[in-house]
């Protein structure tokens, strides 16, 4: 019994040191995020205090300048006091997710960002989504195999090479002008989801399969896959079941690079096949200089890429146990 007792009570110190471990690891990487927003917020804020002109002037845009407006401006952003309360005071409001007001739309910046930012978002995770397929199963069939490599290569070579858009074009041309088989310029269905999805996740695709495929030849020739063979399991189960995850991490770190990517090359799809979403907003405002939109849009690019590479850093620790062991350790120590 006294044996018994002694294990559990060093048993719960190791389990407790592990949760430690992983939920320090967790929390140090929220804090990194948080103040990667924070820096985002403060450039914003300086990029309005710094720009030639009033401040008033440059929030207004191409709006004409009555003393209504001038006085709701500077009421907004507290333009009477000192630069350190308009800072605290911006914070604030953005935490709150309070964007003020644009003055050129009439409308509060949130509420032109939430009207917009579905479909974006919609289009991002397709994109996303065809990017990973594609790499999966590009890679998977023909790592190792030399006369499908080189035909892959040779596919996402020029893949790699098509801009976006003039893919958009050429996709548009064949399935909705010729074949008509998806719709010309449409936000309703998932059918008018497939042709940009695909415009802006191949090129992606293309380059993650390449770092995957290399990754997994590599798998292929370590120890375990050996071991593995030796139970009878097929090539295929092997590839899939054992090797794609030896081999994911650094295919995960680039797809986590490049998802900002997609963001900024949704803009020019969005326009391409005349969805609505953040790109048009975000060509619209520039154009009509509507800064506190700008902003806005800067400030939810920076929260996308912060949410992406926290996700990333947690699914290392779901792919690769050394990963949990050392932080493990950590929390032991």
């Amino acid at each position: 019994m006294t044996l018994d007792i002694t294990a559990e009570q060093q048993a719960a110190p190791a389990g407790s040191g592990i949760r430690a471990g992983i939920g320090g690891r967790v929390v140090l990487r929220i804090l990194a995020g948080l103040g990667v927003l924070w820096g985002a917020a403060t450039l914003t804020f300086l990029g309005v205090r710094l720009a030639p002109g009033e401040t008033v002037d440059v929030l207004i845009g191409e709006q004409p300048r009555t003393p209504e407006i001038e006085a709701a401006i500077r009421a907004e952003w507290g333009l009477d006091s000192p630069a350190v309360v308009q800072y605290a005071r911006y914070l604030w409001n953005i935490a709150h997710g309070d964007f003020g007001r644009s003055y050129v739309l009439q409308r509060p910046v949130a509420e032109v960002i939430g009207s917009q930012v579905g479909p974006t978002l919609a289009l991002t995770g397709a994109a996303l989504l065809v990017a990973i397929v594609f790499a999966v199963v590009v890679a998977t069939t023909t790592a190792r195999r030399r006369r499908a490599r080189s035909v892959a290569n040779s596919v996402e070579l020029a893949l790699v090479s098509t801009p976006s858009f003039w893919l958009g074009i050429v996709l548009l041309s064949v399935f909705s002008f010729q074949l008509k088989v998806f719709p010309v310029a449409s936000n309703k269905g998932l059918s008018a989801l497939v042709l940009p999805a695909l415009a802006l996740g191949l090129s992606l695709g293309a380059v993650i399969s390449q770092v995957l495929r290399d990754g997994l030849e590599r798998a292929l020739d370590e120890p375990f896959a050996v071991t593995v063979r030796s139970w009878s399991v097929s090539e295929t189960g092997l590839r899939v079941r054992h090797g794609l995850r030896h081999a994911s991490l650094p295919a995960v770190t680039l797809t986590g690079w490049l998802v900002g990517g997609l963001l900024g090359g949704a803009v020019i799809i969005e326009e391409v096949f005349g969805r609505p979403g953040l790109g048009r907003v975000t060509v619209e405002a520039v154009l009509a200089q509507d800064l506190p939109v700008v902003l806005a849009v800067a400030i939810l690019s920076a929260l996308v890429y912060v949410v992406i590479s926290t996700l990333v850093d947690l699914l290392y620790l779901a792919l690769d146990p050394r990963l949990r062991r050392a932080a493990r350790g950590e929390g032991g120590r």
